[in-house]
């Protein structure tokens, strides 16, 4: 028998602490075939989800994939998100969460979604780590350090961003 993996435990516990501390949970998702999300919001390979209580209905969170319904430019969407496809789970108040590691060339293009349609897009999905930055030039600097400092807090002006610390 394989032995489970942490990640979705993770995931849930993140997503629980920033609930009962009043914080809005973004997750932060590597796209590929097996991903149900709005394309046209997806950049770089990669898309930000509002997965809060206000933001979603009937989210689903199990060992296998998030899921769940929200409104996006005042559209109802299904959104499915295999666990293996999540870089982040934070609050996006002060950037607190947890990164991991995802190797999206494990995944294959055919594992989809139960019932869901189709991808709008295909091709080989880019790899990497996650990187939440308001600055672009920032996340390629941080992407290439080992470790970072702790976060600072940041100026109500700025998105948060998520710092990886391997």
């Amino acid at each position: 028998m394989s032995e489970t993996s942490t990640k979705p435990y993770f995931m849930r516990a993140i997503y629980e602490w920033c609930t009962d501390n009043g914080f809005t949970p973004y997750m932060a998702v590597k796209v590929n075939a097996a991903s149900r999300v709005p394309m046209e919001f997806v950049r770089n390979g990669e898309i930000v989800l509002n997965i809060s209580f206000g933001a979603t209905s009937a989210l689903k969170m199990d060992n296998e994939a998030v899921a769940f319904k929200a409104r996006f430019g005042g559209i109802s969407r299904e959104i499915y998100v295999p666990v293996e496809n999540v870089q982040a789970i934070y609050a996006s108040e002060n950037g607190q969460g947890m990164a991991f590691e995802v190797d999206l060339s494990e995944i294959l293009q055919e594992s989809v979604a139960p019932d869901l349609p189709q991808p709008l897009v295909t091709g080989k999905p880019v790899l990497g780590l996650a990187a939440v930055n308001s600055k672009i030039e920032d996340a390629h600097r941080k992407a290439n350090q080992t470790i970072e400092k702790p976060a600072e807090p940041q100026k109500k002006s700025e998105k948060p961003s998520l710092k990886i610390i391997k």
